[in-house]
């Protein structure tokens, strides 16, 4: 099944509900760009969701071959640089795995984080159709 999103963005700040009809989660934008920071930016849900893919799949992995680990951490770091053809954006990752692994054990999880789905699709090419305007009015009465 596809990821459906529906966000309600609020008239305080650039506060918004973001929901995909089960969970629900605030995202804003930082008081130095005028929002009310209630929330998690647009840019730090992007790197979340790449965060969260990589460590699930070093927990994933480690269980399937039975490897013991404790913690599973992920620090993100982006850089955007303007460039006259768009924009060149570089995301530095450190991951830290506890646990008593060999360096092969600890090469093999570190490949199949880098080879989580979503840095596989972040790095995949992307067809984003442009915005279409809807009457929420007509979409709720149907």
């Amino acid at each position: 099944m596809a990821a459906q999103i529906k966000i309600k963005n609020l008239t305080e700040g650039y506060q918004s509900i973001i929901s995909n009809g089960k969970h629900t989660i605030v995202g804003d934008e930082p008081i130095s760009s005028k929002g009310t920071d209630l929330g998690l930016s647009p840019t730090e849900l992007v790197l979340s969701g790449l965060a969260m893919c990589k460590v699930t799949t070093v927990r994933f992995i480690a269980r399937k071959n039975g490897w013991e680990i404790g913690e599973v951490n992920a620090y993100l770091e982006q850089e955007v640089k303007r460039q006259p053809s768009g924009m060149n954006t570089n995301v530095k990752i450190k991951l830290s795995i506890d646990g008593d692994l060999t360096e092969e054990q600890i090469n093999e999880l570190i490949k199949q984080a880098d080879n989580c789905y979503i840095h596989r699709m972040l790095n995949g090419e992307w067809d984003i159709e442009q915005a279409e305007y809807i009457n929420e009015e007509l979409v709720l009465n149907n």
